[in-house]
């Protein structure tokens, strides 16, 4: 087994065993109690060693366990002596944040983020991957993934961040030269400007066929062309946010619109988190909520 898996699951297993609780260790680490355990049995299976003793309703450590809790606290007192040792520029909130999110949330919302907290902290820079590959974050050097799922991954620490649908837009002149539809039955008489090889729009009512003389895979494009009123488009309600707010886009058949997805802020979970890190992800969370209290205002 590798030395740094074998010395995180050797805090982990201290961190219950200050309290004899794998609940009150999870909350604590801000982790799964499941992953907790599973770490444990892991770290069980490879000392060839049991180090607690669970029941429904509580936990003991073994002869054994009580051994390794005294030197898993010896460890963790080396740790904040090395911690406290570390120049203490290292608590300051500077370097590389590395992200991974798809390229519609950081067009509309992510890169405006960045930027604010860029002002606050000058020494801050980002390295941003607009993709929507869901890179494994335990195998790749992304500190954080923002991903649009309605099953965030098990194995990492899953925050909503921002739910959201996918309407249908077009502009004022638009309607006002081609009617609007009332029904999604009606949008097979319309231009709808739709992704490449995209032939059908989901609806709560179900699939219904689109026509257009456009199509594009360039959600961004497919908008502006909404915008010069050349047809409706079909994007996340976050994206026409700003064209919406000026009158230059208006939704349409929200009804019908799908339930809401989620756009989740991911990160593994670790036992120590970077101040700079922590911090970020405060600042995002605190510039989403902003969002959502503007959107419910106007």
């Amino acid at each position: 087994m590798d030395n740094h898996k074998k010395l995180e699951r050797l805090m982990l297993f201290h961190e219950v065993a200050k309290d004899l609780s794998f609940t009150k260790a999870a909350e604590r680490l801000a982790i799964s109690k499941s992953h907790l355990s599973l770490q444990i049995k892991k770290l069980e299976q490879e000392m060839n060693v049991a180090l607690l003793v669970r029941s429904t309703r509580s936990v003991k450590l073994t002869e054994q366990g009580q051994a390794i809790a005294r030197q898993t606290q010896d460890i963790q007192g080396s740790l904040i002596d090395i911690e406290r040792s570390v120049n203490a520029g290292k608590e300051q909130i500077t370097g590389v944040i590395k992200l991974t999110a798809p390229l519609l949330f950081t067009q509309a919302i992510l890169l405006n983020i960045c930027q604010k907290f860029k002002q606050r902290y000058a020494e801050v820079s980002f390295a941003i991957d607009c993709s929507y590959t869901p890179h494994d974050l335990h195998q790749s050097d992304y500190d954080l993934a923002f991903r649009a799922t309605s099953q965030p991954p098990q194995n990492m620490v899953a925050r909503a961040l921002l739910p959201y649908q996918t309407i249908c837009y077009a502009s004022p002149s638009y309607l006002a030269e081609n009617g609007t539809p009332t029904s999604v039955d009606e949008l097979t008489l319309h231009q709808c400007l739709a992704g490449q090889d995209q032939r059908v729009w989901q609806f709560k009512s179900g699939e219904v066929p689109i026509n257009g003389w456009l199509q594009l895979n360039d959600n961004n494009l497919l908008k502006n062309q909404a915008v010069a009123g050349s047809g409706i488009v079909k994007i996340p309600d976050y994206f026409a946010k700003k064209e919406v707010a000026l009158g230059e886009l208006l939704p349409l058949l929200q009804h019908q619109s799908l339930q809401e997805r989620t756009i989740y802020l991911l990160y593994p979970q670790v036992i120590f988190q970077s101040k700079k890190l922590k911090t970020f992800i405060e600042f995002v969370f605190d510039e989403i909520k902003y969002l959502k209290h503007v959107k419910r205002d106007s």
